[in-house]
């Protein structure tokens, strides 16, 4: 584990060297998309890495991030958009988007409205959904788009933040099993207690619950 560990950092690393910031951005538009690519394993890398070689900056890191993001959003809004919602509840699966998921987003949606775009990019599970609902309702745009550039921001932030406490943990750096454990632990908690209050509670609430 700790030679894989290593081995997956260093090649990230290298990867940033020559991609910088586009890359970071490539990764996020694919984590926005219909690919179940999790942002916790690409802006915390990039920000302990960018601390170390100073190629890059946190302010960079985080733009590139939520441009990444909108640019994600925004192809499964206007895919979602043009489709209509009987072909993306028919095909869907086949793409990674089971009914259940795009329903679960909708009542998301239907639940918060356009506050819901942004605070579906500070949560898992319906942060690369949102844009389905938004989509197939005809959402304005331009409130998608904002709403989603500030969500993914703050999230990116705070995924900076949580990458440069890593990096300062050595005993992490080194590949000790039982710190990436304690990490991991810690985030999972955290995950899971956020997704109880605002995702599974309030998605099995009707609108009008």
């Amino acid at each position: 584990m700790h030679d894989l560990f290593k081995e997956l950092f260093e090649w990230y690393g290298r990867s940033l060297d020559s991609g910088g910031y586009w890359l970071v951005a490539l990764l996020m538009a694919v984590e926005s998309s219909i690919i179940p690519l999790p942002s916790e394993l690409v802006i915390p890398p990039a920000a302990i890495i960018a601390q170390r070689t100073g190629n890059m900056t946190m302010f960079g890191i985080v733009i590139a991030g939520a441009i990444g993001s909108w640019v994600g959003a925004t192809a499964m809004y206007w895919a979602s958009r043009w489709a209509g919602r009987p072909l993306v509840m028919r095909f869907g699966k086949y793409v990674f988007i089971p009914p259940a998921k795009v329903e679960q987003a909708e009542r998301w949606a239907a639940q918060f409205g356009s506050f819901g775009i942004f605070a579906s990019r500070l949560l898992p599970v319906v942060r690369h959904l949102i844009g389905i609902p938004a989509g197939i309702v005809r959402m304005n745009y331009v409130s998608f788009s904002i709403y989603t550039l500030i969500g993914s921001g703050i999230w990116c932030a705070v995924l900076c933040w949580v990458g440069l406490k890593a990096g300062a943990d050595e005993a992490l750096m080194r590949g000790e099993l039982h710190r990436i454990g304690l990490w991991l632990v810690a985030a999972l908690a955290v995950l899971g207690v956020i997704y109880y209050l605002f995702v599974h509670r309030f998605s099995r609430r009707t609108p009008n619950a």
